[in-house]
């Protein structure tokens, strides 16, 4: 993509009337990219993290076009990560807005604090069963406390499922659900325009990491891949594998523009996804080349791809790893071996 294009991609956006706000966020990800809808009911696509600043921000974003919260009629939820939902219950509280969102996403904005706090509890549970030190997931547990107030509590009114359709005046989305980031990953997509709303599926500048993610409820309704959601034996997750697929589905569509959770829109869809796909097999690659020298823990191959980065950010490198240790797995180049606590990770012999 030319550096005139995104540009003239979002000025595309604009005249659809769709305007992107991009709100600061405390994250390294930088701003997030929440999206006002003008139409019948008038609409907010995500809502920015809870903090007085980016409040501030959206005001004053909403300003230049007019618009005040008061003026929202419908809250649309993407996913939940707290970059993408903390202003939720200020906004809708002021508003008076409608909430969507995935329905089995419902349930966990009721109440958001306890289900961060067992989001956080079931990462501690997999950092130490996959060799990350205790005395570290303490730490780190105690970092994802401190940020929970960048998270927002709400009451959804309207509960989304795959397939259904979002109608704003005219405009016809539909609902995809595309699990792999996180399991919520909501999609909004307009087959007349072929424009689509994307959260974090699918962003320009950067790989989206499947983060291994607590399973939302036990009554959640399967992911668009066709069955039940795929686990190990201990339940843990595999997001990369929910997420190529998804990818791979998204990649059928015939999209011209996707605007994304953060960053600048994408006008080549295809070979944005081709590529990740390919990234992905190469880091499978490397990791099994690791393996050559023996058995290791998730953590421990960590360590060695990323080194210090693997302790500062264990719980996300913890999760890139898993997820080709599972491509792996799946194609019968590298068994795991459960039998210790800590679990280990073994090549086959060629």
């Amino acid at each position: 993509m030319s550096s005139t294009q995104p540009a003239a991609a979002f000025a595309l956006a604009e005249q659809q009337g769709i305007h992107r706000l991009a709100i600061p966020t405390p994250f390294a990800v930088g701003r997030v990219n929440c999206y006002l809808i003008e139409d019948e009911p008038l609409t907010l696509i995500d809502t920015g993290p809870n903090s007085g600043k980016s409040l501030d921000e959206l005001e004053q974003a909403l300003a230049r076009h007019g618009r005040a919260v008061e003026d929202l009629e419908l809250i649309v939820i993407t996913h939940q990560h707290m970059d993408h939902l903390g202003l939720l219950e200020v906004l809708s509280r002021r508003s008076g807005a409608e909430v969507a969102a995935l329905a089995p996403l419902a349930r966990y904005l009721e109440s958001f604090k306890s289900s961060a706090v067992a989001d956080d509890e079931f990462a501690q549970t997999i950092m130490r069963r996959h060799g990350v030190p205790s005395e570290l997931t303490t730490v780190l547990g105690a970092v994802g406390a401190a940020f929970r107030a960048f998270g927002s509590s709400g009451h959804v009114t309207r509960e989304l499922h795959d397939g259904d359709a979002l109608e704003l005046g005219d405009r016809r989305f539909e609902i995809l659900h595309r699990p792999g980031h996180s399991p919520s990953d909501t999609l909004l997509w307009d087959a007349r325009r072929r424009l689509m709303i994307g959260g974090d599926h699918l962003l320009a500048h950067i790989s989206s990491n499947p983060l291994i993610s607590r399973p939302l409820s036990a009554q959640d309704e399967p992911p668009s891949t066709g069955g039940e959601p795929r686990a190990d034996a201990d339940g843990r997750p595999h997001a990369l594998l929910d997420y190529l697929d998804s990818m791979k589905r998204t990649r059928e569509l015939p999209v011209q523009l996707v605007l994304g959770g953060h960053g600048e829109p994408i006008t080549e869809h295809v070979e944005l996804i081709d590529e990740r796909l390919r990234m992905h097999e190469r880091r499978a690659q490397k990791i099994f080349e690791m393996l050559g020298a023996g058995a290791a823990s998730a953590y421990e191959l960590a360590i060695g791809m990323w080194g210090n980065v693997a302790v500062t950010q264990a719980y996300l490198t913890l999760s890139e790893v898993l997820g080709h240790l599972d491509l792996l797995v799946r194609d019968g180049l590298v068994r795991e071996l459960a039998d210790d606590e800590v679990i280990h990770f073994e090549a086959y012999q060629r």
